[in-house]
């Protein structure tokens, strides 16, 4: 095996551990958006997610995805997949397809039933998630046979896992004390900025991975290709934080954290799709404009449409995603409309976007309603105030007992 191969087998391999480790960013943004009584569902949702990843995408997914095209629409399937020279590339993709999943998880935080939760995640990272990205992937799937540029996932990974998560969330019905018959809606704070501060910091360097990984090899052309994609990936989440940043500063006269994460994530959702064909001025722009859209958008959903997204992942991935995918048709250097290449990009990039949206919308709100009038995807109420970490995993969460060993160690200080 020459040395070159064997660099960029090691690179996918590094890269595709750094995705990996995103898993944990979406753990500790999730958890430390939501309130601490949930934190072990959403903890055992997010592992859950590699888990069901894993085998199921190994098992059909990842041929749904590669295999051979039927009509540029789905693969033929070959069961349990094992192909030496391809094990690399497996990997990869396994955790990128439960990057998609995870998203899911957050939309639908502290009233959604684990064990229907864990179907659809099967059902998600088995054939929808695989069929949407065999499209724009497979180099004979329909999308890509168009010129379809999607080169990370803002619409295979963002897209398809942000609207499928506003389904989920709207099929499930918003959180007790979410809204009121006034038509108010009530801020249901979580317990640690902390979490979700280091798990946006995770997430950001794993996005490294995400994104300039996606070259498949570090030799070669790739070797200009991956600093300029590092470059990008970086300057797109800055530019998203501070817009986002700005926009709750001019709003709110505060310096409002969840804002500026959700608007760095947003830069960072909105350049994968383009990364690799944008130059750095276009990384900002683009990042700049998805942390607005993801601040205004979140608003819009929680508020007009009074769909409860406990962590905004349809702002964050779906509105980034697809408006990210979109404005590859204006910024990127070879083909997009401000670089005289007309709009035929533009139109490729919109019924791309568009299309991968409509087949997470309709696949998911059919399972999702299939679910609902079979097994049920929604806890009792009773439970859902007592907590999920008790009541779906057999985790006592007493303020009590809490509050008495406070007072107990207080009691010990001041002896």
């Amino acid at each position: 095996m020459e040395l070159s191969t064997i660099v960029d087998l090691l690179w996918v391999i590094i890269a595709g551990i750094l995705v990996f480790f995103m898993q944990a960013g979406f753990t500790l943004l999730e958890a430390g958006y939501t309130r601490a009584k949930n934190t072990a569902n959403i903890a055992m949702k997010n592992i859950v997610d590699l888990f069901v990843g894993a085998i199921a995408f190994w098992a059909v997914g990842y041929s749904l995805m590669y295999g051979n095209t039927i009509s540029g629409f789905i693969g033929s399937v070959t069961l349990f997949y094992i192909e030496p020279g391809d094990m690399h590339n497996l990997f990869y993709q396994t955790v990128f397809c439960a990057t998609a999943v995870t998203i899911i998880s957050g939309s639908i935080a502290e009233r959604a039933k684990f064990g229907t939760y864990v179907i659809f995640a099967v059902t998600f990272t088995t054939f929808i998630y695989p069929i949407a990205g065999h499209w724009i992937w497979q180099s004979d799937g329909w999308l890509a046979q168009k010129g379809f540029i999607d080169f990370a996932g803002s619409t295979a990974v963002h897209v398809m896992g942000g609207f499928s998560g506003l389904i989920y969330a709207w099929l499930l019905g918003p959180r007790i004390g979410k809204y009121n018959a006034d038509k108010s809606v009530n801020t249901i704070p979580g317990h640690s900025k902390l979490f979700a501060v280091l798990g946006v910091f995770i997430l950001w360097m794993g996005w490294f991975g995400f994104n300039a990984g996606s070259t498949l090899a570090i030799t070669g052309e790739s070797a200009i290709q991956v600093p300029l994609i590092i470059l990008n990936t970086n300057l797109a989440a800055a530019a998203g934080g501070i817009l986002a940043l700005a926009i709750a500063w001019i709003k709110y006269k505060k310096a409002d954290i969840a804002m500026t994460l959700n608007g760095t994530l947003a830069g960072l959702v909105g350049i994968t799709a383009g990364c690799s064909v944008v130059e750095p001025a276009g990384a900002i722009a683009i990042g700049a404009i998805c942390g607005v859209l993801t601040s205004l958008g979140s608003e819009f959903v929680d508020k007009k449409l009074r769909i409860d997204d406990a962590v905004s992942s349809f702002a964050v991935h779906g509105i980034a995603g697809l408006f990210g995918t979109i404005l590859v048709g204006f910024f990127a250097t070879k083909s997009g409309v401000l670089y005289g290449g007309g709009f035929e990009q533009l139109t490729i990039q919109v019924i791309g976007a568009v299309s991968v949206a409509i087949w997470a919308i309709v696949v998911s709100a059919l399972i999702i309603t299939l679910l609902k009038y079979t097994v049920g995807i929604r806890v009792p109420k009773n439970h859902e105030i007592e907590g999920l970490d008790n009541t779906e995993h057999n985790i006592d969460f007493d303020n009590t007992i809490l509050d008495e060993k406070a007072q107990s160690v207080k009691e010990n200080v001041e002896n």
